[in-house]
């Protein structure tokens, strides 16, 4: 069964262009054809992982080149595994390209409603979601690691656009994008009970006991019932069947590697017309 991301080389996989997303560029990288070495090999995106950061610089660009987006025109964030988005324009554009410490603080989502701005956030099993209403030239990425998930950014998201951007519940869609699966996911009490909590009794729990105080957490899952929760249409959120831990031949992961391990990259923008 094909995947709603497409692999198009080594080092990208890109969100298929069907509609609602024909007009972006987006997507997320792979582990291969960068310069980097050792637990970083080769592809790694991260500043703040202890790679080499020229290294790094170097691979972004790689991504830059193979996107046509110029890496001036990327804005990053210092994703704390938190809830807190900011809405950013062009004049930020350079932000946490090509230094973690001009990133945009304490923040794990982005939204623009300006061409020409390439929103990038770093990725080694947390859920990459990315948002688009075509109709309002918006779009958005959010981090949602467990933390951010029962925070609910994903919600939070939503309410943005609807309150502070007036944009229809009906004319938002969602990709949740590769992250590690319930198969390689297991979680204790501690983060349960804050999965029960966000859910407030929402049945079918995205979660199983596989022995006493541990459970198979689905991540991709929960954000998907969050974004309902929130109003979003069931056809309107696509979600990828890609574990980030399982294809160990295509992505770094946080979990699998034991911590020391490199990051991917999820990114959508919005190319200036020529």
């Amino acid at each position: 069964m094909s995947d709603i991301f497409q692999q198009v080389d080594k080092e990208l996989l890109l969100l298929q262009p069907s509609y609602p997303f024909t007009e972006v560029t987006a997507g997320f990288t792979t582990k291969h054809g960068g310069m980097s070495s050792g637990a970083f090999a080769t592809f790694n995106l991260g500043l703040h992982v202890g790679d080499d950061r020229a290294v790094v610089v170097r691979n972004r660009q790689r991504l830059a080149d193979l996107l046509q987006f110029p890496l001036e025109r990327w804005i990053c964030c210092e994703q704390i595994h938190g809830a807190r988005i900011e809405k950013v324009k062009a004049s930020q554009n350079g932000r946490g390209a090509a230094d973690y410490s001009s990133a945009i603080a304490g923040t794990d989502g982005l939204y623009t409603d300006e061409a020409g701005v390439l929103i990038a956030l770093c990725f080694a099993d947390c859920v990459p979601l990315y948002f688009i209403a075509p109709k309002h030239g918006m779009i958005g990425l959010a981090h949602a690691g467990w933390k951010g998930t029962v925070k609910n950014i994903a919600g939070e998201m939503v309410r943005l656009w609807q309150e502070r951007e007036h944009i229809p519940l009906a004319d938002i869609y969602v990709a949740i994008g590769p992250s590690i699966g319930a198969c390689c996911y297991v979680v204790d009490d501690r983060v349960i009970v804050h999965v029960d909590r966000v859910l407030q009794g929402e049945q079918p729990l995205p979660y199983r006991q596989v022995s006493p105080g541990q459970y198979a957490l689905d991540l991709k899952a929960l954000n998907q019932m969050l974004l309902m929760k929130a109003g979003i249409r069931k056809d309107h959120i696509y979600v990828s069947s890609y574990c980030t831990s399982c294809a160990d031949h295509l992505f770094f992961s946080h979990r699998r590697d034991q911590g020391k391990t490199g990051r991917m990259m999820a990114f959508i923008g919005r190319k200036e017309e020529k």
